[in-house]
């Protein structure tokens, strides 16, 4: 799987545009996305803070090495 190039703190704020009701498509625009990029991480990081999405990336990455 490739690497973001954005980190989660980049992610965070993308999102918390969104909430904060700016359009999606001026989101994506501005930050060289695309909408199904942004929905997919709305439907994985929605309401996270930075630390956390760190802290479930590391359970992730955990869990997918101990199913292997």
């Amino acid at each position: 799987m490739k690497a973001s190039r954005f980190t989660e703190a980049q992610k965070a704020f993308v999102l918390k545009q969104g909430e904060e009701g700016t359009p999606v498509a001026e989101i994506c625009r501005k930050a060289g996305i695309s909408q199904a990029t942004y929905f997919n991480w709305k439907k994985r990081y929605g309401g996270l803070l930075p630390d956390e999405m760190r802290r479930l990336k590391a359970l992730e990455d955990e869990n997918a090495r101990l199913k292997k």
